[in-house]
């Protein structure tokens, strides 16, 4: 599985803004259905990136995030006029484009999601539809891994599939000293 990586982003201080675990589901906040969308979002955005199997966690996203050999940059949505006429001069709505290098590492992958969805918190709180968070949205940096073959591929997706039934375990769920599940 050449450049695929599991990934995992944490909330900054492991708040749990992101909904909370209900029998076994994740039910999401509207700041979890947020990420969500932008998560899911990622390869409309950008060729050459593929956003595999995910989920958000009450205070954090594991997801797999495969890169291509395909050239990476941003795709407008709509059209340019339409646009125009929708937007505030000077407002970010989407992601960035890319500029130079038109190849995408993981880190800019990432940094494009805790960015754009940090953005996106930002206005909500400024409308006041949403809650001030403290500091920052996300803990700085990311854990990841590389997905080496088709095994780890499939482990990783069972892990993701099964992670809001082993919350109680979880060793991101704030109430865990450490000593919960990982991988």
């Amino acid at each position: 599985m050449p450049g695929s990586y599991f990934v995992t982003v944490c909330t900054h201080g492991r708040e749990c803004t992101l909904g909370e675990i209900v029998d076994g589901k994740c039910v999401l906040s509207d700041v979890g259905e947020m990420v969500e969308l932008v998560w899911r979002a990622v390869p409309d955005h950008y060729s050459g990136v593929l956003a595999d199997s995910f989920v958000v966690m009450p205070n954090h996203v594991h997801g797999i995030i495969v890169l291509t050999d395909t050239v990476v940059g941003a795709t407008p949505c709509g059209r340019p006029d339409e646009r125009r006429n929708q937007l505030d001069p000077g407002q970010a709505r989407g992601p960035a484009p890319t500029i130079g290098n038109p190849r995408l590492s993981l880190s800019d992958v990432v940094h494009r999601i805790k960015s754009l969805t940090t953005t996106r918190y930002r206005e909500r709180v400024h409308n006041g539809e949403w809650s001030s968070f403290r500091g920052r949205f996300w803990q700085r940096g990311f854990h990841d891994h590389i997905i080496r073959n088709e095994h780890e591929l499939h482990a990783y997706r069972e892990y993701i599939k099964n992670n809001p039934m082993k919350w109680d375990m979880d060793y991101e769920n704030p109430v865990n000293t450490g000593d919960g599940a990982t991988i």
